[in-house]
């Protein structure tokens, strides 16, 4: 056994927790090693030492005094804390957070002319007026929203208009149903609607 091999054994010695093949080697090297045996000599007066010092009287409520005045933990601290105790909540609101994010900046952008269709070729557009010129023909459903829509030629769809006007001359035909939207509850379910159905493709 080298003195490498013997500086942990030391400790186990002390606490007379070594046995066996390790006791009897450590004996030996000790036996024949003036260095390791000047260790061991200096651990067992130190302990000496530990053993005849007062022990000191601890006050009942140092423990209580101590606790207070450790830095209380932060809201944010236990917010995070519950977020990783509640996972499923967690998720939920945040996809409702995010979903209402999503729906208040489509309602926001309600206030720019928009006009969807799948033939908007013969459609013009002049600042928040939307035309259909005689003897063109928009083919498929319409939308127009914060606009004002003129009528002159064919639609053959739907027409939906959002927060705006509609005329129609008398040369105009709408195949399809006719909708204006312009309640603010009336938009609201039609925001609704919309948003869900692009969610849901």
């Amino acid at each position: 056994m080298n003195c490498k091999q013997a500086n942990p054994l030391i400790h186990d010695y002390l606490d007379t927790t070594l046995e066996g093949f390790e006791l009897t080697e450590l004996k030996q090297h000790l036996l024949d090693c003036p260095s390791c045996r000047k260790v061991l000599d200096g651990l067992e007066q130190a302990e000496a030492c530990l053993r005849v010092m007062p022990q000191p009287s601890v006050d009942d409520g140092l423990a209580d005094r101590i606790m207070l005045a450790l830095p209380r933990r932060s809201k944010v601290i236990q917010f995070r804390g519950w977020l990783k105790r509640h996972p499923a909540i967690s998720v939920a609101a945040v996809f409702v957070v995010v979903m209402m994010s999503s729906f208040l900046s489509l309602w926001n952008s309600e206030q720019e002319l928009m006009v969807k269709g799948n033939d908007l070729e013969d459609v013009i557009i002049q600042g928040d007026m939307v035309i259909i010129p005689e003897g063109s023909t928009v083919n498929g459903d319409l939308l127009i929203e914060n606009g004002k829509l003129q009528v002159f030629g064919n639609i053959e769809g739907n027409l939906v208009v959002v927060d705006g006007s509609i005329f129609t001359a008398s040369t105009a035909t709408i195949a399809g149903q006719v909708t204006s939207v312009n309640e603010t509850i009336d938009r609201f379910w039609f925001k609704v609607k919309e948003f869900m159905s692009g969610f849901s493709r």
